[in-house]
C-alpha cells in the first residue's frame, strides 16, 4: 500500500480538540466532522483549504486528550490518506488503526518535512519518502496483522470480511 501526497506540517502535542474541537461532537456525520478537522489547531483553514488526499505530518504525542473516535474519523472523511507523525497517544493510534486510517511514525521524516513537500509512504515496507528533497527515511513497520485491518478499511470490515470466510 503506497500512499503519496502534499503535506501539511503541524507541531508537537496536537490533542483530539483541535483535531475536532468538542462543540462538533453533537454530530456522528464523518462528513460533517470533516469539515471542521484541524479547526483549532494552528492551522484553523485546513478543513477548507486541503485538497484530498493531502498527509498531515505532526511532531510528538499526536492524538493526545480524549478517546473520541471522531478525531481518526474527521481525518479519514477529510480525505486525508495518512498521518505521519514522531509519536501518536496510544489511544488515537488504537482508533485510527479501528476506522482503517493508516498512522506512521518516523521522527527523522518529520523533522526534516516542510509544508508543501511531498511524501510517499509505503506501508508495508515501512518506508517514507520525501519526494520533494529526494530523501528515505524507515518508517515503523506495521505487523501483518494491522495491515489486514488497514486494507480491510478498519476493524470492522475486517472481522466481517474474516466472518464471512
Amino acid at each position: 500500500m503506497i500512499i503519496k501526497g502534499k503535506i501539511w506540517k503541524f507541531k508537537d502535542n496536537i490533542d483530539t480538540d483541535q483535531i475536532i474541537p468538542a462543540r462538533y461532537l453533537n454530530t456522528s456525520d464523518p462528513l460533517e466532522l470533516a469539515s471542521h478537522v484541524m479547526e483549532d489547531s494552528e492551522k484553523p483553514n485546513f478543513a477548507k483549504e486541503h485538497q484530498e488526499g493531502d498527509i498531515i505530518v505532526a511532531g510528538k504525542n499526536f492524538g493526545s486528550g480524549s478517546s473520541r473516535e471522531h478525531a481518526p474519523i474527521a481525518i479519514k472523511y477529510a480525505g486525508v490518506p495518512v498521518v505521519v507523525a514522531k509519536s501518536f497517544a496510544r489511544i488515537f493510534f488504537r482508533n485510527a488503526i479501528n476506522i482503517g486510517l493508516p498512522i506512521v511514525e518516523c521522527k527523522e521524516a518529520v523533522d526534516e518535512a516542510e509544508d508543501g513537500d511531498i511524501f510517499e509512504i509505503d506501508l508495508e515496507n515501512g518506508i517514507v519518502k520525501n519526494v520533494t528533497k529526494n530523501k528515505t527515511y524507515s518508517s515503523t513497520k506495521f505487523p501483518e496483522e494491522l495491515m489486514a485491518i488497514l486494507r480491510a478499511g478498519g476493524l470492522m470490515e475486517y472481522a466481517k470480511s474474516r466472518l464471512s470466510s
